[in-house]
């Protein structure tokens, strides 16, 4: 059994208690040469494989695994299947956002009853190490939430899955746990899925961004940031607004066909750090304009990192009423202009970087303009 969380937002509802994020699951072309590069690039361990090996015969799965982040990374082993009809529709993305609770039956029953449509139904897996109970409920576009029940299971990840025994082994690069992850959803339906998340999963809204917020001179958008009770699950819901130009948010929606996980933000304990073994395993990021560094110091105050090396990098700073944070955005990671990763260090703060998006959303456009989406 998981220890009690304290409930940090008394707005949220307590019929779902959630642990945290279970595992990110992305459906891929090649799973193997992705897992080679999330290894390589990001310094994930290798934890567990299912496959022919293991006797599916219908996917292969490789999961990874630093600190308190599990990605699964699965591809189909024929054609004609939800797999494989999810990667030709979306390219390589986020299919299975799973999240850690203590009873998983109860779970789907508490989030069917108020209006989910179910992905599946509570389903027992065991083998010699326990069992696990896991179901699933539909999110927006093709993504879903799994709920895992893992109590009475002491395996290597889940049943049908073995330890994956590798030489190769590079070192972790800091990544600690998931921060949150980012939805974009169609024009106008941010408030639907505002009111899903408050009202089939007891969420609350912790923030919200208008298009005056998050605007430049070219292009808009607005988030809602949904979290549950005990902040360890936060989800952001972007959407399109109205500007001169294709916002990120239109291009991704055109490119991924339809709305999906835009990004995952992972926390380190030094961005820095983290960010320099990044760009020389060859993770490309995003860079603001070096004015931004000119002020940037009178906006926020004083810290604690040289913002020489701040600047270097290009890593972001903003601040709230409880402290400051440091982040920094990749480059889209698949060929489609579409997922990306976010890293953040929080030093107090638990807001999402508000002072930054005027910077960050002019890089993204220059990045669009040379793809020769920004029209």
């Amino acid at each position: 059994m998981s220890e009690q969380l304290k409930k940090m937002f008394p707005k949220a509802q307590d019929f779902l208690p959630i642990n945290g994020t279970d595992y990110v699951e992305f459906y891929v072309g090649n799973a193997k040469q992705a897992a080679h590069f999330y290894k390589t690039a990001f310094g994930f361990q290798s934890l567990a494989y299912s496959g022919l090996e293991t006797g599916d015969s219908t996917k292969t799965s490789y999961v990874l695994v630093q600190d308190k982040i599990r990605i699964v990374l699965t591809t189909p082993m024929s054609g004609n299947t939800e797999i494989e009809e999810h990667i030709t529709k979306h390219g390589d993305g986020v299919k299975v956002i799973a999240l850690w609770v203590d009873d998983a039956t109860k779970a789907w029953e508490e989030t069917t009853k108020r209006g989910a449509r179910s992905y599946m139904e509570p389903t027992k897996i065991e083998d010699e190490n326990g069992l696990v109970i896991r179901s699933g409920i539909h999110t927006y576009g093709d993504t879903v939430h799994v709920f895992v029940e893992r109590k009475n299971y002491n395996g290597i990840f889940l049943p049908g899955f073995e330890k994956w025994e590798s030489s190769y082994n590079p070192d972790p690069i800091g990544l600690k746990y998931i921060d949150h992850m980012v939805g974009n959803v169609g024009w106008n339906e941010m408030n639907v899925w505002e009111d899903f998340y408050r009202d089939v999963m007891g969420f609350a809204n912790l923030i919200t961004f208008d298009d005056k917020d998050i605007s430049t001179q070219y292009t808009a958008l607005m988030s809602k940031v949904m979290t549950n009770g005990n902040g360890r699950i936060k989800f952001p819901i972007n959407e399109p607004a109205e500007g001169a130009k294709k916002s990120q948010i239109e291009e991704y929606l055109e490119f991924y066909n339809g709305p999906g996980c835009q990004h995952i933000a992972i926390a380190t304990d030094d961005i820095i750090d983290t960010v320099k073994k990044m760009q020389e395993r060859g993770v490309e990021f995003l860079h603001v304009p070096k004015t931004y560094y000119d002020t940037v110091l009178d906006r926020v105050g004083e810290i604690d990192e040289d913002i020489i090396k701040l600047r270097d990098l290009s890593i972001l700073v903003d601040r709230d009423e409880e402290g400051y944070l440091l982040q920094i955005f990749t480059k889209p990671v698949e060929d489609r202009p579409t997922l990306f990763f976010e890293i953040i260090q929080r030093k107090g703060a638990q807001s999402f970087g508000k002072g930054n998006f005027k910077a960050l959303f002019e890089a993204i456009e220059a990045e669009q303009q040379r793809r020769g989406t920004l029209i």
